[in-house]
């Protein structure tokens, strides 16, 4: 009798380590198959250059989030961007700010990794469509259109 229930012991721990078995399989083939997958099209980041050399006197300049703050640090003192050359940018889609100390504007980085803004920028900014944000106003010129931004 003894040796009886021994062996049923036995078999109820081989078949729990085999189930445990088959659950570590089945969740290492779904941690495989899911690092696998192509990253989500929102989490790609992509190279936008900022030229903003065109402006004239050179001053410094922003993207909230992305660069050094230029208006609550001492640009000076900081790792603040110039506007002398043009800094590359690593973004992903979705909506930023690009700003000095006289003009700033919104400006999207599409799924597709390009830029978009507002047409009523079209006079300071190029760059729709690529991923070149070049800004050559120092401040927006009159406008007598309705504001798009």
């Amino acid at each position: 009798m003894r040796r009886r229930l021994a062996g049923k012991v036995n078999k109820g721990r081989w078949s729990r380590r085999l189930a445990g078995l088959a659950m570590g399989l089945c969740l290492l083939t779904q941690t495989l198959s899911a690092s696998a997958a192509p990253p989500a099209p929102y989490s790609k980041e992509h190279t936008i250059t900022v030229d903003a050399s065109a402006l004239t006197p050179p001053t410094w300049w922003q993207v909230p989030g992305k660069t050094p703050m230029i208006m609550t640090l001492d640009p000076e003192s900081t790792e603040a961007l110039r506007t002398t050359v043009p800094y590359a940018l690593k973004l992903k889609p979705g909506s930023y700010r690009f700003g000095t100390f006289t003009f700033d504007f919104p400006f999207v980085v599409t799924l597709e990794g390009v830029l978009e803004f507002a047409p009523s920028l079209d006079q300071c900014v190029s760059g729709r469509g690529t991923q070149v944000l070049t800004i050559t106003c120092s401040r927006t010129q009159p406008y007598g259109g309705q504001r798009e931004y």
